[in-house]
């Protein structure tokens, strides 16, 4: 056997249950605080011989999600109530998408949240731009979200 191999034989026991798909809720949550605590050491620094194990375990753990607690299907309006409740943020406190009488068109569904209010409110919020990804409610009518193909403006 090779050293490299040598070397993975003497650690695999140790290394083998981070490399896993996890089986359950227990075996998901040790990957989800091995993974945080790989970024605290790890920090920005992509070239951390640990970055290719963070990424390993960020699948698995995104995989696991996709497949055991997917998101529910929300428009993009109900995305934004809930973001504006748990931050507790009123209509007056989003410049992202402009003046109180904005928000309160977005939110009443008169106005379509645009691609760039979309990139500026995944930034505040720190959710991804495909948090808005579900349908847009214009005046009752339900159409894809901006910014995707075969969004109309």
């Amino acid at each position: 056997m090779n050293a490299i191999l040598d070397q993975a034989a003497v650690h695999w026991a140790h290394i083998a249950p981070l490399l896993s798909e996890p089986t359950g809720d227990d075996e998901y949550d040790a990957k989800v605080e091995a993974l945080d605590e790989l970024l605290d050491t790890i920090g920005d620094d992509e070239n951390h011989p640990l970055a290719g194990l963070a990424e390993r375990l960020g699948d698995l753990i995104e995989a696991y999600d996709e497949t055991h607690r997917p998101l529910p299907d929300a428009s993009d309006i109900d995305v934004l109530r809930y973001l504006m409740k748990e931050h507790g943020v009123s209509q007056s406190g989003l410049p992202e998408i402009g003046a109180q009488p904005v928000v309160s068109a977005v939110l009443a569904g008169k106005r379509s949240l645009n691609w760039r209010q979309i990139c500026e409110l995944s930034d505040r919020f720190g959710v991804p731009t495909d948090a808005f990804r579900g349908p847009q409610t214009t005046r009752g009518q339900t159409r894809p979200a901006a910014g995707r193909p075969g969004a109309t403006l």
